[in-house]
């Protein structure tokens, strides 16, 4: 449809300006051989001053400015289409990227929260780990105080049970 009127408009456009030239050949050509016409057509000073347009030239000229303005209000109504258009369409993609990012941002929010509490947990496990592993030197020392009394009492008995 753009292109049709387009090249439309490109054959009214040069149809006028056929026209124009046509016009401006005839004005030329034309010499009014009346006295009024030759004293108009000179300046104050005697010089040659453009020749006076009838009204039917006029009319002519009038016409072909009125076409060319029409054919230049359908371009540009169609330019000005065809831009809506474009930016329907990158606006349109804008809002389908902005989602997207909106969605990704959403879950990497997510992941991320997730990740933090998994990173507490751990964090939590090991100092309550070590809180727990300083208590076992403790026991372990407690550990060692009792085995040398069971091996002392182990000895005890054997010495007894046994007679020598």
């Amino acid at each position: 449809m753009e292109e049709s009127s387009s090249a439309v408009a490109g054959d009214q456009r040069d149809e006028s300006t056929g026209q124009e030239v046509t016009m401006r050949e005839r004005d030329m050509d034309q010499k009014s051989t009346s006295p009024e016409a030759e004293v108009e057509a000179r300046g104050l000073d005697g010089s040659e001053s453009r020749p006076l347009l009838n009204k039917s030239d006029i009319l002519k000229a009038v016409e072909v400015v009125e076409r060319d303005s029409l054919a230049i209000a359908d371009s540009f109504s169609s330019l000005f289409a065809s831009l809506r258009m474009a930016l329907s369409e990158v606006t349109s993609g804008s809002v389908d990227h902005m989602r997207c990012f909106g969605d990704a941002a959403g879950r990497l929010q997510e992941s991320a929260l997730d990740a933090a509490t998994k990173g507490n947990r751990y964090i939590n496990s090991c100092l309550r780990l070590n809180e727990e592993m300083k208590g076992t030197d403790a026991l372990a020392s407690q550990l060692k105080i009792l085995r040398r009394n069971v091996d002392a009492l182990d000895t005890a008995v054997n010495k007894l049970l046994r007679p020598s």
